[in-house]
């Protein structure tokens, strides 16, 4: 029998909105006035967020964490396409989309100052807390899609995740399973060019990464991130495609990281000036903001009215989660949180983590009241009687 070939379709790249500011009205969507301003205040509201965050943590203030600098239209224009029926499942960059999804700035701030209490509120709504390994949000995205076809819901799953993540064994197992089982779940690729100091072209040879699609039998999609209407239109089809029964979507969202990886992180080290200076000209914020001064819709007496209501919404919210620190919140109380009781095995960690809480504070009592640290001998003594 001689070779054959079998037929394959092509991969899709939409664009919408130029780095000029100018669109292509055929492939525009109609948005109300009212949905513009919205996305541009999540989005200047997302960058102000971040460059403030960086100041407290350069400062010792927060922790670590990962900026979402120029990935702004990605997050924003995915988010809004939402349902409060849909599940919202971010990685560890999402600070833009989860403020759509109802994010306070005081539990934003909380959680980056180490406090689990910020994941509190996520009970009863349908965002799942933040992921740190790399793509392993991916299964469980799977397993959330399927619970939804499974309860014959009508809402869908988006599960976000960067480049890097495509390279891990979650994301092809997530997806290879909602492919086989046809559920509704969109997996959005931030493809921001670098997997902390690994580029793009150094972590697969594959043209795009819409088109890891195509092996497991779902659509694939490539769009320009930081085109905000590019990034809504095909995020509003995937999931309209999930609800009706159709199937998972790729979307992978051509974009860049202006900023670190996180704070630990130094990109000058593996990128250049000249590449950097070249994605800023792609700027989503900044075309965005023209094509609306262009519509009539947007002006510097409006956006400098927006920086000040941002510049206090971010104030508030910090001291806010400072408060909250500086109440002496209890250390113990996230055991309270995995499961819905208690595991005996989780309950042994919790007595255990109280005990040496407690000597601590005999310890640090008894130092007190010696007028200081005193000597290191009678410290351990004091500590062995407090564990005894």
């Amino acid at each position: 029998m001689p070779r054959a070939k079998i037929s394959l379709y092509d991969v899709e790249s939409l664009s919408i909105l130029a780095p000029d500011g100018t669109v292509d009205k055929n492939l525009l969507l109609k948005l109300s006035r009212e949905i513009l301003i919205q996305a541009f205040e999540y989005m200047l509201l997302s960058r102000r967020l971040d460059e403030q965050a960086l100041r407290y943590q350069r400062q010792g203030r927060i922790g670590t964490f990962a900026p979402a600098l120029g990935q702004e239209a990605a997050q924003v224009g995915s988010a809004l396409c939402l349902k409060g029926e849909d599940w919202f499942i971010p990685s560890f960059r999402e600070a833009g989309a989860a403020l759509v999804r109802g994010l306070s700035i005081k539990n934003y701030f909380l959680y980056l100052m180490g406090f689990e209490d910020s994941n509190y509120s996520l009970k009863g709504t349908h965002n799942t807390a933040i992921a740190i390994p790399v793509g392993s949000q991916c299964a469980y995205a799977a397993g959330v899609a399927w619970g939804i076809k499974l309860d014959k819901k009508k809402g869908a799953a988006i599960v976000y995740f960067g480049d890097g993540a495509t390279s891990e064994g979650d994301f092809h197992e997530g997806l290879n399973f909602c492919g086989a089982l046809k559920l509704p779940c969109v997996f959005f690729c931030q493809n921001n060019q670098w997997a902390i100091s690994t580029s793009r072209k150094q972590q697969t040879a594959s043209q795009t990464l819409a088109q890891k699609a195509l092996a497991y039998g779902v659509v694939g999609i490539q769009v320009d991130g930081n085109d905000f209407f590019a990034v809504t239109q095909a995020t509003q089809e995937a999931l309209e495609r999930a609800r009706r029964g159709e199937g998972a979507t790729l979307i992978e969202a051509v974009t860049y990281r202006q900023s670190v990886h996180t704070t630990a992180d130094d990109p000058t080290v593996y990128r250049s000036k000249e590449e950097e200076e070249e994605w800023k000209k792609k700027d989503p914020l900044l075309r965005f903001r023209t094509y609306l001064q262009k519509e009539g819709i947007w002006d510097t007496k409006k956006e400098e009215a927006l920086e000040e209501k941002i510049k206090e919404k971010i104030k508030k919210g910090y001291e806010e989660a400072e408060l909250f620190r500086n109440s002496n919140p209890d250390p113990l109380a996230f055991f309270n949180y995995v499961y819905e009781a208690i595991p005996p095995y989780l309950q042994w960690q919790k007595d255990l983590a109280a005990k040496n809480i407690e000597g601590r504070n005999v310890i640090k009592g008894a130092s007190e009241k010696k007028g200081g640290s005193g000597g290191g001998a009678a410290a351990v003594g004091e500590l062995e009687e407090a564990e005894d």
